[in-house]
């Protein structure tokens, strides 16, 4: 959920001509579902008349359960719709929401609701309905991912595990608007966490009643965010509306937020903001220099995210063996990935499980513990691939399976990669291409043996990513486990010392680097256009991206 920065380069002419046949392809495809669902033709970029905006989607949201949502559109759509404990300010500073004050102390949080919040229904926000969320999320049925965000409350891992009842969470509402958290040990930055959206409230009496379908559909959703979902066809659009309920109607200017079209192609999202059917789009590199021809006011944003190749180290998967996974870190040059082949502005090469914008104690977390650079060798790279064939048994390796997306981005640097693994070391991939929901289903289930990953961060702290490859941690979708790699990580999670933390991150950092847990590929930069009539968009690193909540329209220059 994010964007970001800059540089210019052409891509060859059959590239472009597949990208463009690729893009009409699409194009036409979206008109189609689009028409034939939300009256597309009504919708524009900008409409003063019903004070509405129109974005793209680059995929629908699997689901809007804020207790099992994982992916960034879902986080996104989330952000305009609910509200939770606190926000993300204009400012990227924490600010109240539906809690009007906040007390951390060692052993405790309290937060204070407004009374004046509200459900889209009109009733009132109680601290029940976070309560209920929360031991929701935590019940090992419900399958949530993002659990063990609550783990610092008290009882909330035996939850978890089935040890103890979701009753027995510690906390409590002494009166309908104070919310009191017993820790299970002191976590100095837990208001920082509050704003993911498994801390959002849900009301006991509407989520039984949608009977197993909480967050599939607009009717199965009851909102607290200054926006709610009028109209949900799927594959197809989206229609937010302003919540007449919503306590701070005066930040709030806008009436309407159209999703008309969902592709993550930026060709075809280009076509769409040139015909003012869509207020912003993201640019590549191929329609960077049409866009300054134009001469439209390019913006770039660095989103805080992290992709890399992710192995499965399941037993019994060739990639649980390392040093065949060293052979491919010293086969590939990520530099080579960003600047000769993604060509995309703000691009930078990956290093370390740490993005460069995570701070430290007293400057960015990289800059006190610098990372170890891998350079590419390949002399090492087949040495190590040699022994790793001696451990295993093997003359030569299998074919190896590459799970990746659908998307244009997808294919260049999976192709990439299949080229590079096939030269240098003669490993074969057959790349296995899926949308979304199913390449989500293959990672969790352990049917891949790489795949291209990425995180974007949940809350502004570096755990967002030192906790990723935990043992016990669900989005660790290749099932790494390691007991130096977990103690690491629970002396970051236990500490209330600033330095003793940052000791661990670095430490997390050289582990995941040495073992080659994951290979860093690039941190995301994204280089956008906005029609200049919407102002107050907000592009952001932690929270919804793009942020229109607090977005308006300018009037139209006579």
């Amino acid at each position: 959920m994010k964007l970001q920065r800059t540089p210019q380069f052409q891509l060859i002419s059959l590239f472009v001509q597949a990208t463009l046949a690729l893009a009409l392809l699409l194009l036409g495809l979206n008109w189609l579902s689009a028409n034939l669902g939300s009256n597309s033709n009504d919708v524009r970029a900008i409409s003063a008349e019903a004070n509405s905006v129109a974005l793209v989607l680059t995929q629908e949201p699997p689901q809007l359960d804020s207790s099992r949502a994982t992916d960034a559109v879902s986080g996104m759509v989330l952000g305009h719709v609910m509200e939770g404990l606190l926000r993300m300010g204009q400012d990227d500073r924490l600010e109240a929401a539906v809690a009007e004050r906040w007390e951390v102390t060692p052993d405790r949080v309290t937060f204070w609701l407004r009374p004046d919040a509200r459900w889209s229904d009109g009733q009132p926000i109680t601290a029940a309905d976070f309560i209920f969320a929360w031991q929701t999320a935590l019940k090992p049925t419900t399958g949530s991912e993002y659990a063990f965000l609550l783990f610092s409350i008290k009882h909330a891992e035996a939850i978890n595990r089935g040890e103890r009842p979701a009753s027995d969470l510690g906390v409590s509402a002494p009166t309908p608007q104070q919310l009191v958290i017993e820790l299970e040990r002191p976590v100095p930055f837990f208001d920082k966490i509050v704003v993911f959206p498994v801390f959002l409230p849900i009301r006991e009496d509407f989520y039984l009643a949608t009977q197993g379908r909480f967050g599939a559909d607009a009717q199965d959703l009851l909102y607290s965010g200054p926006f709610v979902i009028t109209e949900w066809i799927h594959g197809a659009s989206l229609r937010l509306e302003r919540n007449p309920h919503y306590w701070n109607q005066q930040d709030i200017h806008l009436q309407r937020i159209d999703f008309p079209y969902i592709t993550s192609d930026k060709t075809a999202s280009l076509n769409f903001f040139k015909d003012e059917r869509i207020a912003t789009t993201g640019l590549i590199t191929e329609n960077l220099n049409e866009a300054m021809r134009l001469g439209w006011a390019i913006n770039q944003h660095q989103d805080g995210t992290l992709f890399y190749v992710e192995f499965n180290h399941r037993s019994g998967s060739p990639l649980a063996n390392l040093n065949l996974r060293r052979a491919i870190q010293y086969s590939l040059d990520m530099d080579e990935l960003v600047n000769r082949v993604i060509k995309l502005p703000g691009y930078q090469s990956g290093v370390s499980l740490f993005p460069r914008w995570l701070m430290g104690v007293d400057s960015p977390l990289r800059e006190e513990y610098p990372p170890t650079r891998i350079t590419p060798d390949p002399v090492k790279a087949q040495a190590y691939l040699e022994q790793a064939l001696a451990e295993l048994g093997m003359d030569a390796l299998p074919e190896l399976v590459l799970l990746a997306g659908d998307n244009p981005s997808a294919s260049i640097q999976s192709e990439w990669l299949q080229e590079a693994l096939k030269k240098r070391l003669g490993i074969s991939i057959r790349i296995d291409k899926q949308i979304f929901k199913q390449r989500l289903a293959k990672m969790t289930s352990g049917d891949f043996d790489m795949v291209l990953a990425g995180w974007g961060p949940d809350y502004n702290d570096p755990l967002t990513f030192g906790d990723l490859f935990a043992s016990w941690n669900l989005n660790n979708r290749g099932r790494y486990a390691d007991d130096e790699l977990d103690g690491l990580i629970a002396e970051a999670q236990n500490s209330v010392d600033p330095a003793t933390r940052m000791r661990a991150f670095g430490d997390i950092q050289d582990l995941v680097t040495q073992k080659a847990v994951i290979l860093p590929m690039y941190e995301r930069g994204i280089t956008y256009v906005v029609n200049p009539r919407l102002v107050d968009i907000k592009r952001r690193v932690i929270g919804p991206d793009p942020d229109l909540t607090r977005a308006r329209i300018l009037p139209e220059e006579s």
